[in-house]
This record gives structure tokens, sequence and C-alpha cells, in this order.
């Protein structure tokens, strides 16, 4: 088992991987040190498959304890460069889940009106209901990153919402929200593979946009912009986890089991019957 019950140890330090997943609050993340190659004893699809049946099943199990007993809602936040990994770690991560209980929320461009308002309204309007899953492909991180990059606003707001980020965050779990981020980890070799097997692939030409070779060209200002957004918001309410994600399959099921094991550590009960049934015949 990768995590599996143990991921509060690992999150305190107790259990020493040969690298980490989760950032400690004050911890300063340089992603050189990171590498997004690593799978942790895991050698191939096949062996982390087998392992990721179970986690699927797992998460079914508790996703309907979380939709039966709507004490605690669930966000999950999926940042990532272009060709991440965003889409298909919900595809497969996700798989199974009752999608009564799930939603899936995209932020684009804002619009005419969300620009109206600051810059958390958004994702504050489409945060999940108690009982809910809700996961945001990227999110309000995007106003310290590409707001960042680009220079859409002065240095001096950007600056401000790293704490801004922080406080929403707090006030989230203090409401029974529980919040998990995820940034997938991609070499610039990897998202170059990416990128040419979209031209390449007539079922993925779709998806590939002149925007992102831009983009790819500011590179290192992302990994400047995501170290100390890693480094400034992850926290005792929301840490980060930032996860190896060349490999596709060893990404899911990380995350799988970080999800598991932060249900499981809820302490989920089914709600008590309303009534007495035990002398009820169905004819």
């Amino acid at each position: 088992m990768l995590l599996g019950d143990s991921s509060e140890l690992l999150y305190k330090g107790v259990i020493k991987m040969s690298q980490p997943i989760i950032v400690k609050p004050g911890e300063k993340v340089k992603l050189k040190d990171f590498d997004p190659n690593y799978s942790e004893g895991y050698k191939d699809k096949k062996s982390a498959e087998k392992e990721m049946k179970k986690i699927r099943k797992q998460m079914i199990q508790l996703q309907s304890l979380l939709y039966a007993e709507s004490k605690h809602a669930l966000l999950i936040i999926l940042q990532a460069l272009d060709t991440g990994g965003k889409d298909g770690t919900i595809r497969h991560v996700m798989a199974g889940v009752d999608p009564q209980g799930c939603d899936v929320k995209s932020f684009k461009v804002p619009t005419p009106e969300e620009l109206d308002h600051d810059f958390l309204w958004r994702a504050h309007n489409v945060t999940p209901r108690k009982g809910k899953i809700v996961i945001f492909n990227r999110s309000y991180y995007e106003d310290v990153l590409v707001v960042r990059v680009h220079n859409y606003v002065p240095k001096d707001v950007w600056k401000k919402r790293y704490d801004q980020i922080n406080d929403f965050e707090r006030f989230l779990t203090e409401n029974k929200t529980v919040v998990m981020k995820f940034y997938l980890h991609i070499s610039k070799d990897e998202q170059k593979k990416r990128l040419e097997a979209r031209l390449s692939d007539p079922s993925k030409l779709w998806k590939f946009s002149e925007g992102d070779l831009k983009e790819r060209k500011f590179w290192d200002d992302y990994m400047d912009a995501y170290e100390d957004t890693l480094t400034k918001c992850s926290t005792e309410d929301a840490p980060w986890y930032i996860i190896p994600s060349n490999k596709k399959w060893y990404r899911n099921l990380v995350i799988g089991q970080a999800i598991v094991d932060k249900l499981k550590s809820l302490d989920m009960k089914y709600p008590e019957p309303q009534g007495k049934f035990d002398k009820i015949v169905i004819d």
C-alpha cells in the first residue's frame, strides 16, 4: 500500500519516503528536488492498477458514506501546467463514483461578471455542499499563477492573495469542507511528448492549441510561481500534495490513495434510521 492509513504520519514527518508528497507548512519548495518520474517501488502500470482497483472500491464506499451522512464536504483542487493530466486524473481516479454526489468545475478566463467581483467569488459560489465532492479543474490559484506570470495585475495585488487564499481555505475547513490540493508535477520533456502526441493522434488533436506553445515559453516563470504558491499556501488546514505525474498510472494511484485516506479519517457513519422498522412486513 502506497500511503494507506499512514498519510497523517507522512504529513507529520514520522514516516520518511525517499520523496515526500505532502508539503509541510513553512517548508520552502524547490521543484527541482521533486522527481516527476518517481514511482516509490512500483515498476509498471500493471502492478499499480491492481492496487488501484482496491482504491476505487474503497472510494465508492466512502463516497456513499459521505453522501448519506452529509456532515462534511470534499473539495479537490487539481493544478498543473498544460498536459499535466487534470482531465485524466478526474476520469481514472473518480471512475465509478456516484455522479449524484460528485461535480467537476472548470475555471476558464473570467467572465465580465466574475471580474466585477473579488477573485474568490466565482470559486466560493461552486464549493461543495455537505455530502458532496466537487473537483476544481484549475482553480482560484490561477490568480497567483497565470495572473502573476503575465502581469495581469500589479505585484502588490497578487502578493496579497496568498494570505487571502489561506484565510478562505481555513474558513472552508472550519465549516466542514475538507480541502485537498494536488499539484500534478511533470517535466518539460514530458510535456513536449504529450503535446506531440496530441498532434499525431486524430482523437486528441482537438485538444491541441497554439496557446499551449506560447505558455510553454514561460515554463521557468511558472515554476517560480508554483514554488511560491506551494510554499506560501500549504497550511495545516489545507496542505499541498506534490504528485509525480510523468507516469500517469502512478499519479492516479497516489491521488486515489490520498483521497481514500482522508475520507477514512472523517470517521463517518450512516445515519440512524428515521423510525423503527423491525416489525414491518412487505407483501
